[in-house]
């Protein structure tokens, strides 16, 4: 393992700088010597703008002052070309399109006397008299998003060009990680009718917000090699034809560690992953994951706690059954695809087999990827000033009183979620979700596959007992830096004990309220947030052992599942491409004693009896054996590739809890993990339960 990270860190640091002899030539500029191009380019660039450019009366009414940066090219022709605008006006981008056009062709940038196209930035200052200083250009070494800073003296810089990511214009999936999305939901956020909470998010569609090429090309260093471009900044396999196109990569999470109880953890997870389109409307994607692990000592118990009717030792939590490696780790395969279909602008289908999340917090108490993947149907309907989405999911339980002949007992989900965007401001999401099995031979019921339709309707003329629907509210308020959020989940309820306060059990129901803050205290590239979290004990919980919540074992909504409350606050930082990610959690939970003498459900497992419970009255959020638990996580690192997403990190883990009564399952323990690695970030791991 350690000869294997070692070869590989060898291997990226690997690198070959092109060089650009002769900037682009304005005819004004001919006469000039090379050693003065670059600066006459510059100026001819500035003033050429500034003399045609009209600002737009959106932004007079509304008194905008500030820097709008320019992301443009100068092509092999000599044509300026723009490629991303950096402000939510569409009367401002319209104009700065204008004007580009404008501009002349000029003779091109060559490198050993051949034409290449070279990339700018052009920071635009309003109001134009603030447009004094010429601008300097030289090689970006930032992304994009970090080059975006209202400084009046901002530099023009020139970026690499590539043209090797397809996938960008693309129906498929931007891979889900809390700290990639964060920005996407800034750059989403800002616009006048963006939709955030529904994830992951497809790459057209995040390319309305921000231009991915340029962000992606700002980082990538030029490189004359095939060894250089195929492992620092391209597709290890991209083949093109006239109306296809299919890339093929290498996907790695290698990790060694230990913890204070004295095992050494590690991850070996080698994978590849296929990605494609044929015509511009269909796209398909394809992932296989061979892994074997070992992890601390709470994990371990967590994932042999989970472990599913058959004999197999254990489910690695978020990915999949494992059987058994060596004497005391696990080997865990995982395998995910979809395809995506889209018809036009209004519609994205998609039929695959993976995870999904509905939210714009960390946790989510309406849908979370923190369960294994799962086959699904989706549809996604974009219009007016709504996104919304349906999904079909197919689910299973793999309990031992649930298994017959081997096989894992089946369920159905389905879901509707409108997200509204009241205003500019306020956005409004509504949420349904029914669960359902084949009883009585009723297999999928096509009722809900009715995309319209009220979920909560069908499961009352199906039978009090053919289904279980919950139903939430989601509220979000967006501002220039900060964003505020909330999730209100109703299992049941009955609004005269609501009131009662009398902790009647079936007032089920869950709450979160968050706040995100970018750019926090005017430092670029400082995100914060905090988050609250509160579910009430047997919520997503069923008296029909199928009903209830889960898959294979793991909640679907909330990691923790029920009868608990949290407080969560996490920070991130990049420069450049260094990295710092730091997050603590605070939190209590009732779990069940599970003892040999009080056997009752207390509310915490969303796979228990609900019927089985201590008391109709008197419940309340920690009842049962109360826990408290504290978790901080600290993980530095840096970006290798920014084409993959491949990183070096180091990562240190601290987590205490605490039972009141200690059980062989929920021992009282206090853990420090300590783990490196390099990985290719493409999906959540959730360590901290």
């Amino acid at each position: 393992m350690k000869k294997t990270i070692v070869g590989i860190l060898f291997l990226f640091s690997i690198s070959i700088y092109a060089q650009v002899e002769k900037y682009p030539v304005f005819k004004s500029c001919d006469s000039t010597i090379i050693s003065n191009l670059q600066d006459c380019f510059n100026n001819e660039v500035q003033k050429k703008i500034i003399a045609n450019f009209k600002i737009p009366d959106v932004l007079i009414s509304e008194r905008f002052e500030g820097v709008v940066n320019i992301v443009f090219l100068v092509n092999t022709s000599g044509e300026f070309e723009t490629l991303y605008i950096n402000t939510p006006y569409k009367e401002l981008k319209e104009e700065v399109k204008r004007v580009f056009k404008l501009l002349p062709i000029v003779t091109p940038a060559t490198y050993n006397n051949h034409p290449i196209e070279m990339q700018f930035v052009f920071p635009l200052n309003i109001p134009l008299n603030r447009n004094t200083q010429p601008a300097v250009s030289k090689r970006a070494q930032k992304p994009v998003a970090d080059l975006f800073q209202k400084n009046p003296n901002k530099e023009l810089k020139q970026v690499q060009k590539t043209t090797l990511f397809p996938e960008h214009k693309s129906g498929l999936n931007i891979p889900f990680t809390h700290n990639a999305y964060n920005v996407y939901d800034y750059y989403i956020s800002q616009g006048s009718n963006g939709h955030t909470a529904v994830k992951p998010y497809v790459y057209s569609y995040v390319n309305e917000y921000v231009d991915l090429d340029a962000q992606k090309n700002s980082l990538i260093q030029p490189k004359t090699t095939w060894f250089g471009k195929k492992l620092l900044n391209e597709h290890m396999a991209f083949v093109k034809g006239e109306d296809y196109w299919f890339t093929v990569d290498p996907v790695v999470d290698l990790q060694l560690g230990k913890d204070n109880q004295g095992i050494s953890t590690f991850n070996n997870t080698r994978a590849i992953q296929i990605n494609g389109g044929i015509g511009k409307k269909f796209n398909f994607s394809t992932s296989f994951y061979e892994s074997q692990g070992r992890f601390a000592d709470y994990v371990n118990q967590y994932a042999e706690y989970m472990k599913p009717d058959g004999g197999n030792p254990a489910i690695i939590p978020g990915r999949g059954i494992a059987k058994q490696f060596k004497t005391d780790a696990y080997d865990y395969p995982v395998a995910e695809a979809y395809i995506s279909y889209t018809p036009n602008k209004y519609f994205n289908f998609q039929f695959g087999h993976g995870k999904n999340f509905i939210g714009d917090g960390y946790r989510s108490l309406f849908l979370s990827d923190v369960s294994s993947p799962y086959p699904y149907l989706k549809i996604t309907t974009d219009f007016w000033k709504m996104k919304y989405t349906n999904l079909w999911m197919w689910m299973q339980d793999v309990r031992p009183e649930l298994t017959v002949d081997g096989a894992y007992k089946q369920k159905f989900m389905a879901i509707h979620y409108l997200s509204w965007n009241v205003s500019k401001k306020i956005n409004i999401g509504l949420f349904e979700t029914v669960i359902w099995d084949d009883v009585n031979n009723r297999g999928f019921d096509v009722n809900y596959l009715n995309p319209l339709i009220f979920y909560t309707a069908i499961e009352f003329s199906s039978g009090s007992r053919a289904g279980n629907s919950l139903i939430g509210l989601s509220l979000k308020y967006k501002a220039k830096s900060i964003q505020l959020y909330s999730q209100l989940l109703l299992d049941e309820f009955r609004t005269s004990e609501i009131t009662s306060n009398d902790g009647w059990w079936a007032n089920k129901f869950g709450v979160q309220l968050g706040i995100k803050y970018h750019n926090a205290f005017n430092i670029k590239n400082l995100y914060l947030q905090a988050e609250y979290n509160a579910v009430r004990p047997y919520t997503y919980s069923h008296d029909e052992l199928n009903y209830n919540y889960g898959h294979n074992n793991q909640p679907l909504a909330h990691l923790w599942g029920a009868n608990f409350r949290e407080a969560i606050g996490i920070a991130n930082y990049t420069k450049d491409r260094w990295f710092a990610n730091a997050k603590m959690v605070i939190g209590k939970k009732g779990f069940d004693f599970n003892d040999g003498i009080d056997a009752y459900s207390y509310g915490g497992n969303v796979f228990q009896d609900n019927d089985n419970r201590a008391s109709d009255y008197g419940n309340k959020i920690g009842q049962g054996n109360t826990t408290t638990i504290f978790i901080a996580d600290l993980q530095v690192g840096y970006l290798v590739n920014p084409a993959t997403n491949l990183k070096i990190f180091g990562g240190f883990t601290f987590r205490d809890f605490n039972p009141t009564a200690p059980t062989n399952v929920f021992d009282s323990s206090n853990t420090t993990w300590i783990t490196f690695g390099l990985k290719t970030d493409v999906f959540n791991w959730y360590f901290d339960f």
